[in-house]
């Protein structure tokens, strides 16, 4: 089976039990400033999962484009990835565990005919905070699977939240039995042994765990189940390599035709060719999304996954880093049946990452001028060479092996693993207020960057055009189309309109309606793609009164939400910076007071 028809199976699977196909939500959280990236299905649903509801109902699933840095370094095994698609079905406050588990039983074995025999279960044994899952056992039982196939575990395996505080619950996972060969006595799902891989996952979803740890029932009981594109079409395929499935193999077939080696005749081939195709392929979706290669957040972590990419490549001899292109075109090619690229998409692609190259050729370069001063290797400056420089562990062993020295690789590892450590925790630390973070800054600068969408209109022209936001509770950003620097005046001009429009007390109001609907209402959508069939419009002003008569609608877009229900809730704007960003694309940072 394709992954294109797995993604089209399951999409209409659930369609087929009422739910509405809601298109994947951008790699980088629009407003929420906790996370760099969405990194699971349930993160772009977080407001309706709390109660607000969604546009398209109470069903809803999709393929939700993913990214998870964590474990950048483990990226070369067969199975780990920064980039990943996980398909979704979602019951907001609907249907439950009596309906839930037996549709995830059906898909497997009556749509991908996956032996009932080979799928093994695990379920929430409880805790202090919450009870035993026996309700959804006694649920896998009556469906006809074995009491000795279904195991009770403890919260760190079978509890899912995307945070340390927001929505959560007891889950239910469902693994396949790859090898069906025991590895000992206590040969069990979850035990990393080999046998077992998780292919479903079935999140009861009833909790809010607060900031000081304790839980609170959600005011309805929410479904929320994930399964991972890659691994699940590597198993009904019986492989054992992720990069073999048609997700990653023309990427490899490419690189095998540009350096001339088979994958699998080494290790270090095989290993290097799964990091390239990975770090590619997150790059490519990373770009198109609006991100660029930088020094801060999202684009610190692309300019990092570039850049080792490109050092693998260097590293397979004959490589120049600009072979990277080569296997661009097989990214797109992949994903050729979904909406996810363009026409253009490439060009555009080629352009950012060659110029990251050039960037990144002259800290190279840097790095090799530092190796010559140093006299003594050690496992430390190894891994700063690696660190600051990009050189990884086995071309400084090249270049310090012609001078008959050897690298401490222990220690090296050790520096490794701190490094690791303090990533990990920084990365925990981007959660810190939970995934939930819908607080009352946050919500003010968000319809604030409404009125400065059209307050930018209104002064530069109808061409201004919404191309990224990111909200914080400090301050908003917003990046729009428009060739020129602005000036002082014209600054000044969108500063006082949108205060203006905050004086006058405008009111905030919401409808459900079809984005045909809406798009002829006068609604801008420059992100139509990422809304389904129906959306969301939040218009501030008095829609009763005519155009052009003091009070009425000044502004009127699709959006998800956050917002106040009148302006003058949101305090004084100030335009605190104007920059460029690209070509014919401005920012804007604003914050208010």
């Amino acid at each position: 089976m394709t992954s294109s028809e797995l993604r089209e199976k399951y999409l209409k699977f659930f369609e087929g039990k009422d739910h509405k196909i809601i298109p994947s939500a951008p790699l980088v959280p629009e407003n929420d400033p906790t996370t760099l990236f969405n990194s699971a299905g349930m993160q772009p649903l977080i407001p309706y999962l709390l109660g607000q509801p969604h546009p398209e109902g109470r069903r809803l699933v999709d393929c939700q484009k993913c990214i998870r840095t964590g474990d950048i370094d483990e990226v070369g095994d067969t199975f780990h990835h920064t980039f990943f698609e996980m398909l979704g079905n979602w019951s907001l406050g609907d249907y439950f565990k009596q309906e839930s588990i037996p549709w995830s039983l059906e898909f497997l074995t009556k749509e991908l005919n996956v032996p009932q025999d080979r799928l093994w279960i695990t379920v929430f044994a409880g805790d202090d905070q919450s009870p035993r899952d026996e309700e959804s056992a006694k649920i896998w039982q009556s469906l006809g699977v074995p009491k000795e196939r279904i195991f009770f575990l403890p919260a760190e395996d079978n509890w899912w939240a995307a945070g340390v505080s927001g929505p959560c619950g007891p889950d239910t996972e469902i693994f396949y039995d790859v090898t069906q060969k025991p590895c000992g006595e206590s040969c069990r799902p979850g035990d990393g042994c080999g046998r077992f891989f998780e292919i479903w996952n079935n999140v009861f979803m009833v909790f809010n765990r607060k900031e000081d740890g304790t839980l609170e029932e959600l005011p309805k009981k929410n479904v929320d189940t994930g399964m991972g594109l890659e691994r699940t079409v590597t198993v009904l395929n019986d492989l054992d390599d992720n990069y073999r499935s048609d997700l990653f193999w023309p990427i490899i077939e490419s690189l095998e035709k540009s350096f001339g080696k088979p994958y699998g005749e080494s290790e270090s081939t095989t290993q290097s060719y799964r990091i390239i195709a990975d770090h590619l392929k997150t790059a490519v979706f990373l770009i198109k999304d609006g991100v660029l290669p930088g020094n801060k957040l999202q684009g610190y972590i692309l300019r990092r996954l570039i850049r080792r990419a490109a050092v693998k490549v260097t590293a397979l001899k004959q490589g120049s880093p600009s072979l990277l292109w080569d296997s661009i075109k097989p990214v797109l090619e992949i994903y050729s049946g979904t909406d996810y690229f363009q026409m253009g998409d490439e060009e555009m692609v080629k352009k950012v990452i060659s110029e990251e190259l050039n960037r990144f050729q002259k800290s190279l370069d840097q790095g090799l001028k530092e190796i010559q001063k140093i006299e003594n290797i050690d496992g430390k400056i190894a891994f700063d060479l690696y660190q600051t420089y990009g050189f990884p562990l086995e071309i400084t062993e090249e270049l310090f092996a012609e001078k008959g020295q050897q690298i401490d690789k222990d220690q090296f590892r050790g520096e490794f693993e701190k490094h690791k450590d303090l990533s990990r925790t920084s990365s925990a630390g981007m959660f810190k207020g939970g995934l939930e973070n819908q607080g009352e800054q946050t919500t003010k600068l968000h319809t604030a960057t409404h009125l400065l969408h059209q307050a930018l209109r209104t002064t530069l022209g109808s061409h201004v055009q919404q191309k990224g936001s990111n909200i914080t509770a400090e301050r908003l950003r917003f990046d729009f189309s428009h060739p020129n620097k602005l000036t002082d005046e014209e600054i000044k001009q969108v500063e006082e309109l949108i205060n203006d429009q905050i004086k006058k007390a405008l009111p905030v109001t919401t409808q459900t309606m079809s984005k045909d609907e809406a798009l002829k209402s006068g609604a801008l959508a420059f992100f139509a793609e990422k809304y389904g069939d129906q959306v969301t419009v939040y218009t501030i002003g008095h829609p009763e009164r005519p155009k052009g008569v003091e009070g009425s609608i000044f502004s009127r877009e699709i959006c998800g939400g956050p917002h106040v229900d009148n302006t003058s809730k949101i305090g004084h704007i100030k335009i605190i910076k104007e920059e460029s960003t690209g070509s014919r694309i401005r920012r804007i940072y604003a914050s208010i007071s």
